[in-house]
Order: structure tokens, then sequence, then C-alpha cells
């Protein structure tokens, strides 16, 4: 077995646990007869870091309680010459000794929350583990749909009219809210700032509707957005590949639900079959849309990408009103669905070699970040340690009053 361990990281403390899991099944099921050996890591709901080979079968995720107590507990470290390593930080019967894993490369396939949003990303950093997708910055901007709006807005890229509010502000001043949601005109859309999967997203036609909407929403977050509804609605998606310096775009999609906004049962329980993910969705591909307006869907997503610094692979969607065609940044999906693999397969590229192209970015990636000097030599604390502690600015203290 090849000594080149991809470790899997999925699960987490996320509405979208379950949604991570199905991508997360779909890339190891990818790069089974591969040069690599999967090493999965399972967060659990509660925050437990897992691993073992229980955790690559779909069938065992039936009962998590189960799971979890056939699992290993497990956290990163690092071996005697400093490179990291997945730890089993238990042993599994009296004989057997902790597992350590050498991890060549990680691939996150989080949504939502700590695992999407660049905590987990910035936990590789700090163990130096070399890992897919886009880095912290990226990966924060992406997950905080105002911010990321507000990004484009600044670059003359448009997004729907809107505002967000706080529960803090909706339980000091509720009437100030409903006034600015009566101002944009219903219909309007409903959206957690910090959570995808349409996840707690509604369209509302009136103001008792949108106060039920609201009060439902901040379940899952404390950050809510209104945006005015496009009608009639077109929604287009298309990803991109790669680095700012070298990408490449997919055909475009458009997504089919039951209504001009898609829910999480469009998305992830459609008959198609519920182990699928993302790619159990209705959809069109590619989209049946005229070329200028791909074409300008493709260079937007491509001018985002490069904007927001983004690696790896990412999804955009895009809100299109269409009588006038008019074009609307929607968001960002650092880690989208199922990778997005069903964009790339118009293009030759199934989900193994998908899966194979993001490792081989990652490992680029990291090699030239390591590359670089990131230490200063100096004897500045041997200095400081002469003079002791009352030697340094700011140290020394007023006595206690008595």
């Amino acid at each position: 077995m090849s000594s080149r361990n991809i470790v899997v990281a999925f699960g987490g403390i996320s509405p979208e646990h379950e949604v991570s899991v199905l991508t997360a099944m779909q890339v190891i099921a990818s790069l089974k007869g591969t040069n690599y050996n999967v090493v999965p890591l399972y967060i659990s709901k509660s925050g437990r870091w897992l691993t073992g080979d229980t955790l690559l079968e779909m069938e065992n995720y039936q009962d998590l309680d189960e799971l979890k107590e056939q699992a290993t507990h497990c956290t990163f470290s690092h071996d005697n010459l400093g490179k990291p390593v997945l730890l089993e930080t238990e042993k599994k019967g009296f004989f057997n000794s902790p597992e350590s894993y050498p991890i060549y490369a990680l691939i996150p396939a989080f949504h939502g929350s700590e695992g999407e949003n660049g905590a987990f990303q910035g936990t590789c950093e700090m163990y130096n583990v070399p890992y897919a997708g886009s880095g912290v910055f990226a990966s924060s901007l992406g997950m905080d749909k105002i911010k990321a709006k507000d990004i484009c807005r600044a670059h003359d890229i448009p997004v729907v009219e809107g505002f967000d509010f706080f529960e803090s502000e909706w339980v000091k001043d509720q009437q100030s809210i409903l006034e600015f949601a009566e101002q944009l005109g219903y219909p309007v859309i409903l959206k957690p700032v910090n959570l995808g999967s349409s996840i707690g997203v509604s369209r509302v036609e009136r103001e008792d509707e949108l106060i039920e909407a609201i009060e439902t929403a901040f379940r899952y977050d404390e950050n809510l957005m209104v945006e005015k509804a496009i009608s009639p609605l077109i929604e287009i998606n298309c990803s991109v590949l790669g680095t700012s310096h070298n990408l490449q775009t997919s055909v475009c999609e458009r997504p089919l639900g039951q209504d001009e906004t898609l829910s999480f049962e469009d998305k992830y329980q459609s008959d198609n079959g519920s182990q699928k993910g993302m790619a159990s969705a209705d959809r069109e591909i590619p989209a049946d849309i005229s070329d200028e307006l791909t074409q300008k869907i493709q260079s937007r997503s491509e001018k985002i990408f490069k904007l927001f610094r983004a690696s790896g692979i990412a999804r955009f969607d895009f809100l299109i009103n269409a009588d006038t065609e008019e074009l609307y940044f929607n968001e960002i999906n650092t880690i989208p669905g199922s990778f997005s693999f069903y964009l790339w397969e118009e293009s030759g590229m199934n989900m193994r070699k998908l899966m194979l192209k993001l490792i081989d970015i990652a490992i680029k990636q990291h090699q030239k970040k390591v590359g670089r000097i990131r230490s200063y030599d100096t004897n500045l604390l041997n200095e400081k340690a002469v003079k002791g502690i009352k030697g340094l600015k700011g140290a020394q203290q007023e006595p206690l009053d008595k």
C-alpha cells in the first residue's frame, strides 16, 4: 500500500453535517484504486476527532452512536522529523499501539461552520498540513455572504439589493427591520449569513411570513440577511478550478427545483438518490442560455475567484432576471457540494481526476509556502533574558492596594 496518505476530513459541528458526510463518501470512493491510501478524519457533531476503517463505508453511518464507539480518537501532531501526522490518541485492544499516519495531503470535505469558514484551514496551517481548496482568507470571506457581497460591490460586480441584521438588533428594534423589508418590497428572500445548502432560506410574501421565517432562521445563525426577490428568476452556477494565477472555468448549470428558490430537499433529497449529495439534484447541464451570457458568467466567476484569492475548486452561484438578463452575484462556495464534479464531466474530468487535480494543486501551493523563509534568526530573547522581565517595557505594574 502507498505510504502517501490522503486524509479526508468531514462532518463537523454544522447543520450541514450529513451533507458533508455524503461529499466525503464520494471523495473516498473516487480515490479507491489510486496510488493513495485514504485515511478518514471524521469530526462528530460534538466535535470529537475520529478515524478508523469503519468510517470509510457509507452504510456504517446509519447509527452514529455505534459508529463513534467503533472509531478511534485522533488528533494532528508531528513526527520526530517535524512532519505532520494524524495520530491516534487511544489504542484499540490490549496488544495494539496507537497508529500514526504521515499526512501527504488533506482534502477538507466540510460544509458550513468551522469546517468551511477558515477555522479548520487555520488548524492545518498551524500544523503545516498541505490541504486542498481555499485558504483561511478566501474560506472565511466566502462563508460570510454579506462581506463577500461587499467585496464584489466594491469591484463593480452587481449584487441584489438587501440588508442584514443580528439577533440583538431584532430583539431591540424589530419594527425598523420590518420597515426596511417593506421598503425593499415583497416578496423577499431571507437567508442566514453564514450557512449553505439552503438551510434556513425562505421566500416570503408578507410581513407575518417574514417574522416567522426570521424566528426559525435564528435557530441556525445570529446574523440574517433580507434581499429583494428577483422575478422571474433563473439561477446559474459555474465552477472554477486552479489558483489565481492558473485557472479554468467549467460549463454553466441551471439547477431545477419545485420553486424558483432551491430548497434543501431539491438539492439533496430528490428522487435521483439520497447518497449522491449535490450530484443527485435536478439540473440542466450545460445551461440553456446564450453563449454571450455563458461567457459573461464564466468571466465574472474568474474575476471573483481571483478577488477572493481562492484556490482548488469553488462554485459561483448567480441570479438572473429572466426578462432583462440582469446578472447578480449570489454567493461563492469554497467547498461546493460533491465538489461540483458534475460540472467538470463535460470537460472530460470525472470525480477521480478532479480529486487528483486538487491534491496536485494542494501540494504545489504548500511547496510554494514552505519554500519561503518562515523564521528570522535573532538573539533578541538572549538579550532580554539577560535583563530579565523588569527590562521589558510595560512589564512593571503598579502595586495592588492593600
